[in-house]
Formats: C-alpha cells, sequence, structure tokens
C-alpha cells in the first residue's frame, strides 16, 4: 500500500515530484483556491510557516477548482497570484481535484484515513444555505473535503494528526497548539 510519501505529485511549476523530500517533517495540507471568501488565510498560513518551518513545519498547498469555480486559473495563473496578491513562500502544488471521481489520490488517503474534522463554526450550515440560495449543489458529506482551505496536520512519521474545517483560521489556538505538539522533539 502506498503511504503518503510515495504518491506522485507535480509541483506548481511543473516537477514530478512526491512528499518523501518532506519525510521527517510535520506538514500543514490545505487546498487552496484564489477566488474564494476564505483566500485570506494565505496570509495565515504564510504566517504559520515562517513562525515554525525551522522547527520542522512544512506548509503545502493544492489549488482545486471543486468548488463554485473558485480556483479557475492555470498553474501559471496560481503562482503568480500566490507570488503578487499573497505572497507565499511555502510549497505550492499543480492544481488537482480533492473530491469526486477525479479526486487525487492524496486526499483520497487524507479523507479516508482521517474523517474526522474539527470544527469551527455553525460552517456546514452556512454552506447548505448558500448552496440553496444560489442553485449550487448541496455540501459534500463527510468524510469528504468540505470547500476549499480544509487543513490535515501530518505527525513527523507521516501519521494525520488532525483535520481542520475549511474556516477555522490557520492561527487558530487548536491548530497552533496542534503544530506545537507535531513538531515536539
Amino acid at each position: 500500500m502506498a503511504t503518503l510519501y510515495d504518491i506522485p505529485l507535480t509541483t506548481l511549476s511543473g516537477t514530478s515530484t512526491t512528499l518523501a523530500d518532506y519525510t521527517g517533517k510535520a506538514l500543514l495540507i490545505v487546498n487552496v483556491a484564489s477566488k474564494c471568501g476564505l483566500t485570506p488565510q494565505y496570509t495565515a498560513l504564510e504566517e504559520l510557516y515562517q513562525q515554525y518551518k525551522d522547527k520542522g513545519l512544512v506548509v503545502l498547498g493544492f489549488p482545486a477548482n471543486d468548488f463554485a469555480g473558485q480556483e479557475p486559473g492555470s498553474d501559471q495563473e496560481i503562482a503568480k497570484f500566490c507570488s503578487t496578491e499573497y505572497p507565499v513562500t511555502f510549497p505550492l502544488f499543480s492544481k488537482i481535484s480533492v473530491v469526486g471521481p477525479q479526486q487525487h489520490p492524496l486526499y483520497h488517503l487524507l479523507t479516508t484515513q482521517s474523517p474526522e474534522v474539527i470544527v469551527h463554526g455553525p460552517w456546514r450550515e452556512g454552506l447548505e444555505k448558500y448552496a440553496a440560495a444560489n442553485g449550487f449543489p448541496p455540501p459534500n458529506p463527510s468524510p469528504e473535503i468540505l470547500w476549499n482551505f480544509e487543513k490535515f496536520l501530518i505527525g513527523r512519521d507521516g501519521s494525520i494528526l488532525a483535520r481542520f474545517a475549511p474556516d477555522m483560521p490557520p492561527n487558530d489556538p487548536r491548530i497552533t497548539s496542534a503544530v506545537e505538539l507535531a513538531i515536539a522533539p
């Protein structure tokens, strides 16, 4: 069975890779989007990365266009956006699908091995109302990804430690406390 570190990936610049380069690091894996109400989380993700990168945390962004077309750009457009609008230095990968029949193997592994989400607020209920009012399908059922900016914390040993709801800010004490435990020697 493939591990998290064996799954083929492509960087935003088009280079084939895996997560093997991050073996021994704690990872915060996030599905990101440029045109989402949660897009300002890029700032807090970068701050979290800067605060903990020298202690062993790597934030990894995976652009996805699965929710209301909120990541319509090409990899090149995403790279430009992430270098100008929200200047991030953490690694970004090529756009993937995080739900449905085209779900990337990384997200299949993440969602099947960590079905429980630590919620922040009534996000699901708000999405249900938004979808109904705007003619969108209802939110995905658990354990599927609910929306952009859902976060998975991976331990140094590759185990999934926690899964955080999209609306939970990266600087929420529940995330920073979990990160500190994950990077502890």
